[in-house]
């Protein structure tokens, strides 16, 4: 018809980028006075990303960016530790260990260890290296090594799920050793969360547990898909002998 659109006749990417834009403006009547939830920007890389992949991509994300968050936090009530790793200031050491961790590098006090080696050396009571960067760096590498050592996930990409349930309880335990163990001289390993007369100030646990809470939703959804999809195959087995379209003539 003259003036019309057919989607068929757009090519797939423009196609893709017209259904986002449509979907962009659809418009909500929530309140937003404490803020609005914010989405990514559109890139062709989703074609090739289920819902599963495209929800592991931005837990991982999101993860990660807690584990900075963490990181600076801690730097600020321990400024001794971030001094260990440089001497010009405490961004320059956030950004030598954010580095290390994006090109998975080693980190130099952990003695070559990663993943969960390093991270019980970190919290160990007798290492005497930068604490938070040890920690924050041995921590990133457990939590991409139980995502299959990636940070992006694609159509031919698997994450297994007892992996990510194993990786939420070793940040529960990591979060734990962290409040419980003391140094030589009887003091918390990092100082962390305070409870007392000044106040209440719990903004770590909060932040730890929303990286345990997207591990263990991440697992559950992973663990969905593949019982979803047994019970699909059969759906369509069983269905498909009954649900005959019949003759009308």
């Amino acid at each position: 018809m003259h003036g019309s659109i057919s989607f068929l006749s757009l090519p797939l990417l423009p196609l893709f980028a017209l259904l986002c834009a449509l979907l962009a403006g659809c418009s909500s009547t929530a309140h937003t006075q404490r803020g609005e939830v914010k989405g990514s920007a559109t890139s062709a890389g989703e074609l090739a990303q289920s819902d599963v992949n495209r929800m592991a991509t931005l837990a991982m994300r999101d993860n990660l960016a807690s584990l900075y968050l963490l990181m600076d936090k801690l730097y600020r009530r321990n400024p001794a530790e971030w001094r260990k790793t440089s001497a010009i200031s405490r961004e320059h050491a956030m950004d030598l260990v954010r580095d290390a961790i994006v090109l998975r590098q080693a980190w130099p006090t952990l003695q070559g260890r990663r993943d969960i080696a390093a991270m019980a050396l970190a919290l160990a009571p007798e290492f005497t290296g930068d604490r938070v960067g040890a920690f924050i760096h041995a921590t990133a590498d457990m939590l991409i090594t139980a995502h299959g050592g990636k940070t992006e996930f694609f159509l031919l990409d698997s994450i297994d799920a007892q992996h990510l349930y194993n990786a939420a309880r070793n940040v529960e335990s990591a979060v734990w050793l962290l409040a419980q163990r003391r140094n030589a001289q009887g003091q918390p390993l990092l100082l962390a969360d305070e409870i007392g007369p000044q106040g209440r100030n719990l903004s770590f646990e909060r932040e730890f547990g929303k990286i345990i809470a997207r591990l263990d939703l991440l697992a559950a959804v992973a663990t969905e898909k593949y019982r979803r999809a047994a019970i699909s195959y059969v759906q369509g087995i069983v269905g498909g002998s009954f649900l005959q379209f019949l003759p009308v003539r």
